[in-house]
């Protein structure tokens, strides 16, 4: 009788239909679409407030954003007591004088990585975050789509960015699990120089 051993890895394959969509470079085409439409979103809306002294050089935008956020009458548009804490420590601490900055500079940074196609699943995340945190102060607009967008990007990151920087970029680069060949290729130089 075959005894299984403690440490045997169990592996659950992926369904042919999550692999096609999420990891084929047929499907390619579809991402390229969506990072496009979110990417030039958020380049939009980067660029508006680029040109909004209340964004980028007072803060006052974000700070009447964080402001209305944290209200509670006639009711609370923040439902978690936690998240309107934090809000009331950034407004107390006068965060958005700088903070309005790094949205801005988040807003465009990620738009031009996603139409770039470049570091697409990155990018998506930190523009997924974004999105959530819009909704967590009460803005829905169109955050809960561009949130179900991203989390669709980060999903299929391996092709996401095929027609795109990424197609260059991963095979260069690598992933954190595994480096690309200019990573090894250094890894190897480093090496050699040592062992000398």
């Amino acid at each position: 009788m075959a005894r299984v051993s403690e440490h045997h890895v169990v592996q659950v394959a992926d369904p042919p239909i999550a692999r096609f969509v999420f990891a084929d470079t047929r499907m390619a085409w579809l991402w390229l679409i969506v990072r496009l439409y979110l990417g030039y979103s958020w380049i939009t809306s980067g660029f508006e407030k680029l040109n909004n002294p209340a964004w980028v050089r007072t803060g006052s935008a974000l700070k009447g954003f964080w402001t209305s956020a944290i209200a509670t009458e006639p009711k609370p548009v923040v439902t978690f007591d936690w998240y309107r804490s934090f809000l009331q420590l950034l407004l107390d601490t006068g965060a958005y004088t700088w903070f309005a900055k790094v949205v801005v500079a988040g807003e465009l940074i990620v738009g031009i990585c996603l139409v770039l196609g470049a570091f697409t699943g990155l990018a998506a995340f930190i523009g997924g975050f974004m999105n959530w945190n819009y909704m967590m102060a009460g803005t829905a607009s169109v955050n809960p789509v561009f949130f179900s967008l991203s989390v669709l990007l980060i999903l299929a990151w391996k092709t996401a960015g095929f027609w795109g920087l990424d197609r260059w970029l991963l095979p260069a680069l690598g992933t954190p699990w595994k480096p690309g060949f200019v990573l090894r290729e250094r890894g190897a130089t480093g090496s050699k120089a040592v062992s000398d």
